[in-house]
């Protein structure tokens, strides 16, 4: 174990991070259970509350284990160019993961909204009143689409070796990816229906909440990143944390898109009766 190692690869160290992780995922999903149940904990109804712990973890989780990783860049330079290759490759099946993710609730909202269900006579369902798209949902479209743009820019400042105008750039764009998460919980708050209340609002809030989540990782992404470059621990040709950063949020763009288009915009508005049903 002591002899210098004749490989480019890192042997990374036990860590207790990934079972932090998995404890994290499990917290946060009976947390969720609890919420949309309303089930009381410990004789009490916490409501939103259920979610704080399962939150909170999952941020410790992604602020130790990225502490460790970005210990191996910058102290132990563990991250040969071998090593830097495999981690670009892993967030490129992540996020290809994440598209298989949302695949599953795009399909069931097209399954329902498109006739191919024999359970749903018409779409939206009665008694539905759905979110005006071109108000909230455009709004955040335009806020989401600039911060992908801030993002791109800050990445060009970043390949000139400029980390700290870099930064800026970073920052502005996990500011406004808070600003989308808040109107998102805006109008949320002024939706006229609950999750329970049938197959639209189900396919919508999982979908839509689920991205929500995602720009919530992306948002404290970039905020580690942002740090990062005002420290000057990227360089103009190594810079993976950033561009695995990057990629992510780019892809939370794209989701966001198709949400927009269709979930908000084409399958919204106008109501859709399906003869037999199916």
């Amino acid at each position: 174990m002591s002899a210098p190692a004749k490989h480019p690869f890192h042997m990374v160290d036990p860590s207790p991070w990934p079972a932090l992780g998995a404890f994290s995922g499990l917290v946060t999903a009976v947390g969720a259970v609890l919420y949309f149940h309303k089930a009381p904990v410990f004789g009490m109804n916490l409501g939103v509350g259920t979610l704080l712990p399962g939150f909170l973890l999952v941020i410790a989780t992604m602020v130790l284990w990225w502490r460790d990783v970005i210990k191996e860049s910058v102290v132990q330079h563990a991250h040969t160019e071998a090593v830097a290759n495999g981690l670009r490759m892993g967030m490129v099946l992540f996020i290809a993961s994440e598209v298989m993710f949302f695949f599953a609730f795009f399909w069931a909202f097209f399954h329902h909204s498109l006739g191919f269900s024999y359970s749903t006579v018409q779409w939206p369902p009665a008694g539905i009143t759905v979110l005006d798209a071109w108000e909230i949902p455009f709004y955040n479209t335009v806020i989401l689409l600039t911060s992908g743009g801030t993002l791109t820019y800050g990445h060009l400042w970043m390949e000139r070796g400029d980390n700290k105008r870099a930064a800026f750039w970073i920052f502005l764009s996990a500011a406004l990816g808070a600003i989308f998460l808040s109107m998102q919980i805006y109008e949320y708050a002024h939706a006229t229906y609950k999750l329970s209340d049938g197959i639209y609002p189900s396919t919508f809030y999982l979908a839509t909440g689920f991205h929500g989540f995602h720009v919530f990782v992306g948002t404290v992404f970039l905020i580690v990143c942002g740090f990062r470059a005002a420290n000057n621990q990227f360089t103009a040709h190594k810079h993976v944390g950033f561009q695995a950063a990057a990629w992510y949020w780019h892809f939370v763009d794209v989701v966001w898109l198709f949400l927009f288009v269709w979930v908000y915009w084409i399958l919204g508005l106008p109501v859709r009766h399906f003869a037999t049903g199916g």
